[in-house]
């Protein structure tokens, strides 16, 4: 198993881990006034994990739960293009510690499946005003050790499956951040100096369901189509009965 050192740290970026907190991202929205660059928070225990939509977030000791709190100065809508960022380099991380890459798949708009499971998801969280942004957090769960129960996740849900259980590889977190964090800074630079479009390249070829029939529903519609790719935007695109659509945000069922 490959795992980082304190050498491999990425330059500019804070780093602290904490032994329990009510959520990560609760805590990089406190921290967030007070710092002088990106940082990264990880807890070794979450008393009041969420996910999307305020859902709740199963977190078993041993599993992975860290957010990366930052200042950016971008608009909203390109700062919220980091998901995919997030994304490559979760994806990056996860092949470096097991050293393989078939079966990790990524899943719009930011679950990293294994194996057709969930295996670890990412929220990204806010505050700002007049169109600009006081600071953004991506939060980032994985099943290292232990997944939910089916009984835990919302109905229709993939199943969850863990690390361990899929590869019998199970890092503990600190190790798992010494990969993710110079994994997330070079895909930050190159986003940063390049911009949107070779990330969303690189998502794309290691999307999931690419070219096939799935469901995507928002809050008040659901549209079935096959998926296309992903706009210069973000935007989930389909091609349905109805032709061409770009779906900005939404929950996509296989």
């Amino acid at each position: 198993m490959n795992t980082g050192s304190e050498f491999d740290w990425p330059e500019g970026y804070g780093r602290r881990v904490l032994a329990s907190v009510d959520s990560t991202n609760a805590e990089a929205a406190r921290i967030a006034p007070h710092l002088a660059g990106p940082e990264w928070i990880l807890a070794l225990e979450q008393t009041a994990a969420r996910g999307r939509r305020g859902r709740g977030w199963v977190n078993p000791a041993g599993n992975f739960a860290a957010t990366l709190v930052m200042r950016p100065g971008e608009s909203p809508a390109k700062v919220a293009l980091r998901s995919f960022v997030a994304s490559l380099a979760l994806h990056e991380a996860l092949v470096a510690v097991t050293g393989r890459t078939a079966g990790f798949a990524l899943k719009w708009p930011n679950d990293v499946l294994l194996n057709g499971g969930k295996l670890a998801g990412i929220l990204l969280e806010s505050a700002g005003t007049g169109g600009s942004l006081s600071h953004f957090a991506i939060g980032i769960g994985v099943n290292l050790k232990e997944a939910p129960r089916a009984d835990q996740v919302e109905a229709g849900a993939l199943r969850p499956v863990s690390l361990l259980s899929e590869t019998g590889i199970a890092p503990e977190p600190e190790e798992f951040l010494d990969l993710l964090a110079p994994a997330y800074a070079r895909a930050e630079a190159q986003f940063v100096t390049y911009g949107f479009e070779p990330i969303r390249r690189a998502w794309l070829a290691r999307a999931a369901r690419l070219g096939e029939v799935i469901t995507a529903r928002t809050t008040r519609d659901s549209h079935e189509g096959t998926f296309e790719t992903v706009d210069a935007d973000g935007n989930l695109v389909l091609m349905t009965a109805e032709g061409r659509q770009a779906i900005a945000a939404a929950e996509v069922f296989f």
